[in-house]
């Protein structure tokens, strides 16, 4: 896997119904998968386990704990004054899906 994709980064989903959204990686699980959470009360992407293959990491890290709560990861974002961008969507073109 990159070194990219490490605890904090955000992302940019690519594939799947929530593509050109962002989110943050909590949780590295192996060398396929992470868990990302947007959070859900900011962006509307749960937590869940994406594959690092439909993902793009940005420049953007926090700096959180691994397996750090949605509360936890909503208090990095607002510290850095990120709200806006993680809200913000990415045009995913089409030829990437």
């Amino acid at each position: 896997m990159s070194r990219l994709i490490d605890i904090g980064r955000v992302i940019v989903i690519l594939r799947g119904r929530r593509a050109g959204k962002k989110a943050v990686v909590v949780d590295i699980i192996d060398e396929n998968f992470v868990m990302i959470t947007g959070p859900k009360e900011l962006n509307g992407v749960k937590r869940r386990r994406m594959n690092v293959d439909h993902i793009m990491p940005l420049a953007v890290k926090l700096d959180i704990p691994r397996g750090a709560s949605d509360e936890e990861v909503l208090k990095a974002i607002k510290e850095r004054g990120l709200e806006s961008l993680m809200k913000e969507e990415v045009k995913i073109p089409a030829h990437r899906l």
